[in-house]
């Protein structure tokens, strides 16, 4: 059977489709794409991608992804940043999303995840010891939990917020607020969003 494509070609494509959420088509534009432009971008896509692994690493203290030449978070040692308000998330990239606001000016820390027992993750696969430690170290006095309006990220939060009240600590613990989007109609906002929009809602 003739081949439709050449094996180097192929070959990309199938590793482009390993991405998430890059499915045959995607892979395919991508691998084209790729092919057809100068070989300057492919060589520092290359290098990119052969780089990422020995210059990033993750702070010991928050979990957060920093370069491999720093010791600690820069959001974590800048004396400006309030170490008595943490921010929990579940994943390195949430404290870039929460970071464009320029409304945080606390710590992070990075659970790692979300508890889902079907994909066999439980507290033990997060960063939640070292959290607990925190609050005593760094003398925390609120603790916001932003993980996400999922299932998972639902079931996480409840379960932190009883272990740091099982642990005897005496803090303050905040939810991120859920609500309905801006632009979106209520016929189409799912259940779990409406619930949190009601429980949310304020005096005007």
């Amino acid at each position: 059977m003739a081949r439709l494509l050449p094996v180097a070609l192929e070959k990309l494509i199938d590793e482009l489709g390993r991405l998430p959420g890059v499915g045959q088509r995607t892979a395919e534009r991508y691998a084209y794409y790729l092919l057809r432009t100068d070989q300057r971008i492919n060589d520092s896509l290359a290098t990119a991608i052969h780089d990422v692994h020995a210059q990033v690493k993750t702070c010991p203290i928050t979990f957060a992804l920093i370069s491999a030449d720093e010791e600690v978070s820069s959001l974590y040692s800048d004396s400006s940043r309030d170490k008595k308000l943490v921010a929990v998330v579940e994943e390195p990239l949430d404290i870039v999303a929460l970071e464009r606001t320029g409304q945080f000016k606390g710590t992070y820390h990075v659970l790692g995840g979300a508890m889902s027992p079907i994909d066999g993750i439980g507290p033990e696969q997060l960063h939640i010891p070292e959290l607990i430690s925190r609050l005593t170290s760094d003398g925390v006095e609120e603790v916001i939990i932003a993980t996400n309006a999922s299932v998972e990220g639902e079931s996480t939060a409840l379960f932190l917020q009883k272990h740091i009240k099982d642990a005897g600590i005496d803090i303050k613990i905040s939810r991120l607020a859920r609500g309905i989007p801006v632009g979106v109609d209520l016929e189409y906002a799912d259940q779990i969003t409406l619930s949190h929009a009601l429980e949310g809602r304020r005096l005007l």
